[in-house]
């Protein structure tokens, strides 16, 4: 449930070091994403329209597949002045085989997410921005290849210097949800696609060249091919969700030297308020979801450390449903205050299914070898919200414990950048478990999270309260994994077991403030015009 380190997928050729990473193979978070830019066009503006090839690892193998990426970008900034690329679309075509995986797993339709790496250079000196996109259900068709066509916000780059600022397209995903005819889900609800950019690409993949500042100020072009740089996340000393990152002698980024470009967050979405925050998914009733006369909506997002692997995995911004249950009051004899009792239910939604948006998780294993995992946290049983609390009719206090049983699945897989076939059923045996303090009333294995919060009568709240949101914590253990690997290849149960799983991992989750979809008129301050959660919380550590 939280940030920092991670694994990944396999090939098929057997060697010492594979061997020691796919045991680094392991199991956090992953957000899905995706769109892109690139090269020349009509006076002060650059129209890029580039075709790049692909090797993706679909569930039936290793496929070739076109992206094809198309922006605007200006040709020459000021120095300081963000770069935004305009008009952003990622076109992929899935080729006919892939198309077949999907059918045989029973979906009818089929929506995605994209996520493209991109590589930002100025200098020699890098950083990385992540382009996202969603694309518009399509039905499946019944023989033949399918074009998905995503577009989306992406982030502003701002050079810190003069000179040539580059942008090289790397790494791409796609997190494929599927539905069955009758508008179910199928099982698994979602796979998702590595894509590795073919040794062959133009360019080495190179989108754009963007020149900063005047001819007169200079500044050194940036090489045309893709910018080294370490791997998302903290690569050593990786912060927890309880405490701060060890010393590193590496800078952040891993650029070689001078100041980095600065990657902003990205458009008109709804991306966070704090620095380098998820962009958070849409969150809001519909009709397989209708609101009732007490329903709200809220965003979750935090860290969940991960022991064995000494770091801590973000989970971003996800979509929680509430129905607020009513109060009960149980007065003082002497009538000077009161117990209160509150039972509420919920449900992690994200278009349409009971589960997180599939999340990203960068680790070092064995201290070197960079692991990379998307994963999704999937809802198996009923959500509960319960708090007790005591007040004076001035001062108030409460504690909650949120109850969720959910399974940790884990999509796609790559260790020191090589795909390992986790297969489309790769998930923990049960759900996550936490300490349970009521365990006769709440049997079973889930997690639990707690908050306490108190307000004192016309002051703000401190600490958790349902409806003003706040942290959450709580300690899990991670189980035995199952289903990791294909048919013909090898079983990865033992190694991300080995790897991931394990008990007394720290989990610290803040909610943001609730949106009550049920008023008459919404709250400006606390809801969007089209009634979705106005806060997106900041993960912290």
């Amino acid at each position: 449930m939280t940030g920092p380190r991670t694994t990944t997928a396999r090939r098929p050729v057997r060697s010492r070091a594979r061997v020691r990473a796919r045991s680094a193979a392991i199991a956090a978070f992953v957000v899905l994403v995706a769109t892109v830019p690139a090269a020349a066009g009509a006076s002060g503006e650059q129209k890029v329209d580039a075709a790049l090839p692909y090797v993706c690892l679909f569930p039936s193998g290793k496929h070739s597949a076109t992206v094809r990426i198309s922006a605007v970008f200006p040709e020459r900034v000021a120095a300081g002045e963000p770069i935004e690329p305009a008009d952003v679309a990622t076109t992929v075509e899935l080729p006919e085989p892939a198309v077949a995986d999907l059918v045989a797993l029973g979906a009818a339709d089929v929506r995605g997410a994209t996520r493209l790496d991109v590589g930002v250079a100025q200098n020699k000196a890098t950083a990385e921005a992540t382009w996202r996109g969603d694309t518009a259900p399509a039905a499946l068709p019944s023989t033949g290849p399918l074009t998905l066509t995503a577009t989306g916000d992406v982030p502003s780059v701002t050079g810190q210097s003069a000179g040539e600022l580059t942008m090289t397209a790397g790494d791409f995903a796609l997190d494929l949800a599927l539905t069955t005819a009758d508008g179910g889900v199928t099982d698994p609800a979602s796979v998702t696609v590595d894509c590795d950019l073919a040794e062959d690409a133009p360019g080495g993949g190179r989108l754009v060249g963007v020149r900063v500042g005047t001819d007169e100020e200079g500044g050194t072009d940036a090489p045309s091919g893709p910018p080294s740089g370490s791997p998302s996340g903290s690569p050593s000393g990786a912060p927890s969700a309880s405490g701060p990152p060890g010393p590193s002698g590496k800078d952040p980024a891993g650029r070689p030297g001078g100041r980095a470009p600065k990657v902003g967050e990205p458009g008109p979405g709804r991306g966070g308020s704090g620095s380098g925050q998820q962009t958070a998914p849409t969150c809001k009733y519909d009709d397989k979801y209708p609101a009732g006369p007490m329903s709200l909506n809220a965003y979750i997002t935090g860290y969940s450390n991960v022991n064995k692997l000494d770091g801590a995995a973000l989970i971003p911004p996800f979509c929680t449903l509430i129905t607020q249950g009513e109060p009960q009051f149980v007065f003082f004899p002497d009538y000077s205050g009161a117990t209160i009792t509150q039972h509420s239910t919920a449900d992690l939604y994200y278009r349409q299914r009971k589960q997180t948006q599939p999340f990203e998780a960068t680790f070092l294993t064995f201290d070197f070898t960079p692991t990379t995992a998307t994963m999704v946290l999937e809802q198996t049983g009923p959500m509960t919200i319960d708090s007790h609390g005591t007040t004076d009719f001035v001062f108030t206090s409460t504690d909650t414990y949120v109850r969720a049983p959910v399974v940790l699945r884990v999509t796609s897989l790559k260790v020191n950048g090589t795909p390992l076939d986790v297969g489309t059923k790769c998930r923990t045996k049960t759900s996550l478990a936490s300490p349970e303090p009521d365990p006769a009333k709440h049997p079973g294995d889930h997690l639990v999270l707690h908050g306490r919060g108190e307000q004192t009568t016309g002051e703000p709240a401190t600490g958790y309260l349902l409806l003003s949101g706040g942290p959450l914590t709580g300690k899990v253990t991670i189980p035995a994994f199952t289903g990791c690997g294909t048919a013909d290849g090898e079983d990865l149960d033992r190694l991300l077991t080995a790897s991931v799983s394990g008990s007394d991992n720290y989990v610290k989750q803040i909610q943001g403030q609730t949106c009550f979809v049920s008023a008459d008129v919404l709250n400006p301050d606390e809801c969007t015009e089209d009634a979705q959660p106005r806060k997106i919380p900041v993960a912290e550590r």
